[in-house]
């Protein structure tokens, strides 16, 4: 099977593949951000670029973009705050106009369809700029663009939640470096989990605000939100079928 990577092809070949915006472009953005003692600073960028190869390679004229492996700043009550060590943020200001370079790069070789896939919640407005501006300075352009932005968490059924969390599910405000995340890597990436050193914590709770500078006090010191030791490699599968089969079915 040939590559769907952009990165592995060569530019005649890339060439014959996007000319007239015959291809629709996935591009997967996350974040270098911490995820407890027992999982790797990636996953964020990992778990969207896996999902968009799979989907790449099941449906009809996808390419996957390199990933976008800096995301926007680490939020307290979404991803444990940006004071973590190895958690490396950039402003939504670099974030929204590096986004738009990359998409108008593709763009300038012919392409005319994209989707973003976001591995990090706290990315998700800096991407709803970068398009909404792309799109709109093609239109005046002349050109016909057009961007799926999409999180691969809002695939995942009231189902299959049931079953990844038989006990009850606290929300995805507190998943971070918990049972989905870990359970997702622990399918792909299992040399980058060490179980051993999870840690059980209870569900974290925050006030009905944000305050600067970010409290540390209001994370646990692990850095997770929720406990990740009922994560097993057999929900992250269930998972990440369901979030590739759900985004094949809205996009082919």
């Amino acid at each position: 099977m040939k590559s769907v990577k952009i990165e592995n092809l060569d530019w005649v070949t890339y060439k014959e593949l996007t000319e007239s915006g015959k291809s629709r472009i996935i591009l997967p953005i996350g974040a270098i951000e911490q995820h407890g003692p027992h999982m790797s600073l990636n996953p964020d960028v990992l778990i969207p670029s896996h999902i968009g190869e799979q989907v790449a390679a099941r449906g009809d004229n996808m390419l996957v973009a390199p990933p976008i492996s800096y995301g926007y700043k680490s939020q307290v009550k979404s991803g444990g705050g940006n004071f973590f060590p190895g958690t490396t943020c950039v402003s939504a200001s670099s974030l929204e106009h590096y986004v738009f370079d990359v998409l108008q790069a593709y763009v300038n070789h012919g392409n005319r369809e994209f989707i973003l896939i976001n591995g990090h919640f706290e990315n998700s407005m800096c991407l709803c700029e970068a398009a909404d501006k792309l799109v709109n300075k093609c239109k005046s352009e002349g050109i016909g663009v057009k961007i799926y932005l999409l999180s691969y968490w809002d695939f995942i059924s009231e189902a299959t939640i049931s079953k990844v969390f038989p006990d009850g599910f606290t929300g995805w405000a507190v998943e971070h470096g918990g049972v989905l995340e870990t359970s997702i890597m622990l399918k792909l990436h299992p040399e980058l989990v060490d179980m051993a050193k999870a840690v059980d914590v209870e569900p974290a709770t925050f006030p009905p605000y944000d305050v600067f500078p970010p409290d540390p006090s209001w994370v646990a010191p692990s850095g997770t939100l929720s406990s990740p030791l009922k994560a097993t490699a057999e929900k992250g599968e269930l998972i990440l079928e369901e979030c590739i089969s759900g985004i094949l079915s809205h996009l082919n």
